[in-house]
């Protein structure tokens, strides 16, 4: 398994979109100093979770807090998303630092500060194929994840008589009629209440496999213009994800589940595959689990998918009243060695830093994950995560949360293919405006 990530093979940015909390602060990570008068107060508003706990934020705070004398981390939880990171903008809230990729929208405006490549070099930084808007760094693409992968018990694979993961979209359905016959639910596919965000990575991952392969840029036509939800390609793959729920492949209580429950359903064995992101693994080696495995959603002419970004997260406030400060601090946690082993070990991250190492204990499953990009890699079949980039070819501010809605739409019933990308097709022009 490789020790330090190789460049990415493809021209978009982002990072994971947490679930939301509602919006609090507390000062953390201050440093062992004496607090003079030279002390600075910066904000850093981060997502809270279940891999990204409260204790996570606070020893990563404090490690990067002294390496920069003189600052003391105000901690902001709520959700760090671009849409909601407009909302701060709006109404004057907006924090010194943004730990998840809020970029889109906000850059174009000079909402947020950039950075130079020199900087981001000076850092340690060696991956610069991804990561801007307009050529310009507004975040520190330090590393990148996987979102989504497939992730399978091999146990109840063999249960119902499959030898390994499926190589082609007829080898996974097929699995899915062995799999229910053998009365295992094939797919956990869902999130309940706050979490159905939860509920697009079967839909990523199979328009990753059917649409971005054969062309990685659709996503910045579809920001032209020059291609539209309408189409075929499209259209296919919302058919096959609505077809696997019809054909009652989906667990039955899925679309019921918060993220949590969903995590420990397929855990527990609720289910046979679950389409989730590269995070997963902090909490299946967790488990110390020997029996998942790991595959990119097969397209029709077998190639394997995986969806990837590269992590732009630690954006800086160009309106902070410590502009250059907070661009410091901002660096010095994106590029802590322990931090990057947090972000290996808690959030399955993928590291783009100079002359790091993975740490030696790491789980079979993140192991398992990083052949699976490498050989995505290798065949060119790594594309962008469509619903998570922030940058050139993202999706509109706020457009993310109406597709989310309309998926649900999708996998109830309530819409059609053709009517979800109708839908689609609207929503995004009325956001473009």
């Amino acid at each position: 398994m490789r020790t330090q990530r190789s460049k990415t093979q493809f021209l978009f940015v982002g990072t994971v979109a947490a679930a939301a909390v509602a919006l609090t602060g507390c000062t953390a990570g201050a440093p062992n100093s004496s607090g003079s008068g030279d002390q600075v107060t910066l904000t850093f508003l981060v997502s809270e979770s279940p891999n990204l706990t409260p204790q996570y934020w606070d020893a990563a705070i404090k490690r990067a807090s002294e390496k920069v004398p003189g600052v003391t981390i105000k901690k902001v939880v709520g959700e760090n998303t671009p849409a909601y990171a407009q909302q701060l903008f709006a109404s004057g809230q907006a924090p010194d630092i943004f730990a998840a990729g809020v970029a889109n929208g906000l850059a174009q405006k000079g909402e947020l500060a950039e950075y130079t490549k020199k900087e981001l070099q000076d850092a340690g930084i060696t991956d610069f194929t991804s990561g801007t808007i307009g050529g310009k760094f507004y975040g520190v693409p330090s590393s990148a994840q996987a979102i989504p992968l497939v992730y399978y018990n091999k146990d109840l694979f063999a249960k119902a008589g499959i030898s390994g993961a499926p190589k082609t979209y007829a080898e996974l359905a097929e699995d899915c009629a062995k799999l229910k016959a053998a009365g295992i639910a094939p797919f956990e596919i869902g999130g309940g209440g706050k979490d159905t965000w939860a509920t697009v990575f079967a839909l990523n991952a199979a328009v990753s496999a059917d649409v971005l392969i054969k062309d990685p840029t659709w996503f910045v036509k579809r920001e032209k213009n020059q291609v539209k939800f309408t189409d075929e390609e499209f259209v296919g793959s919302a058919q096959k994800v609505a077809d696997l729920v019809k054909a009652g492949y989906d667990d039955a209580d899925a679309m019921t589940r918060p993220y949590a429950d969903l995590e420990q359903a397929f855990l527990d064995g609720k289910a046979a595959m679950y389409p989730m992101g590269s995070w997963f693994t902090a909490a299946a080696d967790k488990a110390k689990r020997t029996d998942i495995g790991v595959f990119g959603w097969p397209s029709d002419d077998g190639k394997a998918a995986i969806p990837t970004v590269s992590g732009a997260g630690m954006n800086v406030n160009a309106k902070s009243k410590n502009v250059a400060l907070a661009k410091k601090w901002a660096l010095a946690f994106a590029t802590d060695t322990k931090n990057l082993d947090s972000t290996v070990i808690i959030d399955g991250g993928i590291i783009t830093v100079k002359d790091y190492t993975v740490p030696s204990d790491v789980g079979p499953v993140y192991s398992q994950m990083v052949t699976a990009y490498d050989d995505a890699a290798t065949a060119k079949t790594a594309v962008p995560a469509w619903g998570n980039v922030t940058g050139d070819g993202a999706l509109p501010p706020g457009f993310g949360d109406l597709l989310i809605a309309a998926n649900v739409d999708l996998l109830t019933g309530k819409k059609s293919p053709q009517e979800f990308a109708q839908y689609l097709d609207e929503q995004y022009a009325a956001a473009q405006k």
